[in-house]
């Protein structure tokens, strides 16, 4: 068959042309193949629940006889060995239990996502010569019936790599540390709802990859949609990339990169499977509303999100309340004399704070002070900071027993109600002997001064900011400053995370990159951007970006993704003019060609005003005609408030950090906010020489906003145009 021979089995409203596909026999072949696998996927679904709900009951049984059946006999050395042996035996057992519960529930899944779609490709491989060709069908999930023949194979799997590498003949993939030479003698995709198959294609050429177009050409909603099915040669050698510490992704806009590292994650759990958890992977993102746009990629997949926060969250979680706000783009030395005052370091009598509640002191500066001279031969650091962390805490339980056994916590617990007992105890207490009296007085005090054992435990009995500014002589510390600071002398950091993935990375400072790559310090990164896209003034080059990784991990792996599968080649063509010279002639688009973009300007402002109503209502017609999302994008939310008091009530509903997109309609959204989004329509209310003079950040925040739109854009200006756009 030749290759991008498409087959359509739906009827388009506007084309009579349709092929029947009744007379199709490779059509045919392949809905009776469908329609057996989706038979098959329904006929495991039942005894797999009933295996489920039986290893739920019996795990439930044998907790309850061993819990009958074990003692806890304490009482010579021999007896508590027996014990402990019982013990171990019981959560052997459970553990049997749980690995079944987990097994089951993974593969239930499975065939959940699979019952929604069976599979996406087919490749038939020869592996050696005069050998019959072997036919492998690719889906979200991997999955073999009750004989253990594999009925779909994962995306993820090695030898779905033959796909995604869109190269008839010849070919390989690695597996379990080999090279497999394989001849692909066929790439076939499918457009699979459930049991139906609407189409094949046999295709070769990512650019005539009818499959991607279709899904390209769909509208867009408020959630980003998997490209599993999608995934172009570019774009899988990333997602596919050998774990390295770190990896740095340029795209131009739309090609794709957050899919990508979504598609990425998702990869890393598969061949991490048992060893890497979500709460081990760390997703930083532009903003909530993006946060929010992307939540459902992952659970799509069949996997769970990561650790997901933007850079204020992940500042505000570790600083004290309201100390997080502040100026970013702090210059690295700065950071870098932190690392080296530490050679020299030593506390000074007044970097220690008490530590108070409810206006009693629980620890003071002086006990601290005490306990540092306990500890002066120590090496002053992290390993100073954990010997007295310790000593700290040992003093303060001592101090709780003290208080345990006063007549006015006795008196305090006495006047408790039964409702607030409930809340501290989650159960009412009424003691019956003199040993119950101080238990719960133990947990009590335990309880009230909680917040006492946390404050030592984060170290906060240290006063960071006299400590960094002795350090930097400066009157007062930046966000990033008190970071680095509070990481150089205590340690702090997160030990345990193994990835973390950075979008939007032009968008930060080199000294916010070099905190977040020292706070993760075992974790691998993934970084992400454009730096075309850099909205903000003085956030790091790439150049930078790679000088901070390549000291704090020492080496930086690349990857570019040049071809935009976002937007028509019309608005491709009105983006990418803005780029250097050198990059523009890199720049594609596989889009199929759309509406011109409309550019107009206006010398008399209730012309302008009358226009971009009129350009409003035009967007809010289409979108409720045949749906998708249009964006009123202004650079500034002072615009946004100037849009409110020109249009009135025709002006579109304003996102903020609390909103999430609507299913279909209008927005008005800042640019900040929109980084990362894409839209049916965009229209730029003011794109005047004024808002975007000839300067290198109005050039990136209009190649920006030009670069959300997919298939129309309005571009209107008060006065002259932005020299930045040329004309025809």
């Amino acid at each position: 068959m030749p290759a991008d021979k498409a087959v359509w089995t739906s009827t388009p409203a506007e084309d009579d042309t349709i092929p029947d596909d009744t007379h199709d026999p490779i059509f045919q072949e392949e809905q009776a193949h469908l329609s057996r696998t989706y038979e098959t996927l329904v006929a495991m679904e039942g005894p797999l629940v009933a295996r489920l709900e039986k290893n739920r009951a019996d795990a439930a049984k044998d907790k309850e006889n061993m819990a009958d059946e074990m003692s806890s006999n304490m009482a010579s050395w021999e007896e508590a060995q027996e014990t402990w042996i019982e013990y171990a035996s019981a959560n052997r057992v459970v553990d049997a239990y749980n690995q079944a519960e987990e097994a089951y529930a993974r593969k239930l899944d499975d065939i959940h996502l699979l019952l929604e779609q069976p599979y996406f490709a087919k490749v038939a491989l020869q592996f050696k010569p005069g050998d019959a060709p072997k036919e492998i069908y690719i889906g979200a999930a991997g999955i073999s019936d009750d004989s253990y023949r594999r009925l779909v194979v994962d995306w993820r799997s090695p030898v779905a790599e033959v796909y995604y590498n869109q190269e008839n003949g010849p070919t390989s993939y690695e597996a379990n540390g080999r090279t497999i030479n394989v001849d692909l003698k066929l790439r076939r995709q499918f457009d699979v709802e459930r049991d139906c198959l609407n189409a094949y294609f046999d295709t070769t050429v990512a650019i005539q990859d009818s499959l991607l177009l279709a899904s390209l050409s769909k509208r867009r909603t408020e959630h980003m949609k998997a490209i599993t099915a999608t995934i172009q040669k570019e774009q899988n050698q990333v997602i596919r990339h050998a774990d390295v510490p770190v990896l740095l992704v340029a795209g131009i806009a739309g090609s794709g990169k957050t899919s990508v590292l979504l598609q990425r994650i998702a990869y890393l759990f598969y061949q991490q499977r048992g060893t890497l958890d979500p709460s081990e992977v760390y997703l930083i993102t532009p903003n909530p509303v993006f946060r929010r746009y992307i939540d459902n990629v992952l659970p799509e997949l069949g996997e769970r999100n990561p650790e997901t926060l933007t850079w204020d969250e992940f500042a505000a979680s570790l600083m004290p309340p309201d100390r997080s706000q502040g100026a970013l783009d702090v210059p690295v030395e700065r950071l870098r004399r932190v690392d080296e005052a530490m050679r020299h370091f030593t506390f000074d009598p007044s970097d220690f704070r008490d530590l108070r509640c409810e206006g009693e002191t629980l620890v003071s500066a002086n006990q601290i002070r005490q306990v540092a001279s306990k500890f002066k031969n120590a090496t002053p650091g992290p390993h100073l900071v954990a010997l007295m962390r310790e000593e700290l805490e040992e003093r303060f339980d001592n101090r709780l027993s003290q208080l345990a056994s006063a007549e006015a916590v006795q008196d305090e617990i006495v006047a408790l109600s039964l409702t607030e007992q409930l809340g501290l105890f989650g159960e009412t207490v009424d003691p019956q002997s003199e040993q119950e009296e101080r238990d719960i007085a133990k947990r009590y005090v335990r309880i009230k001064y909680d917040s006492v054992r946390e404050a030592i435990r984060n170290d906060e009995w240290l006063r960071i900011d006299r400590i960094g500014m002795r350090m930097l002589g400066a009157k007062s510390l930046d966000p990033v400053e008190w970071l680095f600071v509070k990481m150089a002398v205590t340690g702090m950091g997160n030990p345990w995370a193994k990835y973390v993935m950075i979008d939007e990375v032009q968008d930060y400072t080199a000294a916010q990159l070099m905190v977040l790559a020292r706070y993760f310090r075992r974790a691998h990164f993934l970084l992400l951007g454009d730096e075309n896209q850099a909205i903000r003034p003085n956030t790091a080059s790439f150049d930078e970006v790679r000088a901070v990784f390549q000291a704090e991990r020492g080496s930086v792996d690349e990857c570019r993704l040049m071809t935009s599968y976002r937007s028509s080649p019309e608005i491709t063509s009105l983006f990418a003019g803005l780029l250097p010279k050198t990059e523009q002639v890199q720049v594609s688009s596989v889009m199929r060609p759309e509406t011109a973009p409309d550019i107009r300007t206006f010398a008399d402002e209730d012309a302008y005003a009358a226009a971009l109503a009129e350009a409003i209502a035009d967007a809010e017609e289409r979108t409720k005609a045949s749906g998708g999302i249009a964006a009123v994008i202004v650079p500034w939310k002072d615009q946004a408030r100037r849009l409110q008091k020109l249009l009135g009530d025709a002006c579109p509903r304003l996102m903020d950090k609390t909103t999430s997109l609507p299913r279909s309609g209008v927005v008005l959204i800042s640019l900040q906010l929109a980084k990362g989004l894409e839209f049916d329509h965009v229209i730029i209310p003011d794109a005047s020489a004024q808002a975007f003079p000839d300067e290198p950040l109005a050039r990136r925040r209009l190649y920006t906003t030009i670069s959300r739109a997919t298939g129309r854009i309005t571009v209107l200006a008060k006065g002259a145009l932005t020299p930045l756009i040329q004309r025809d």
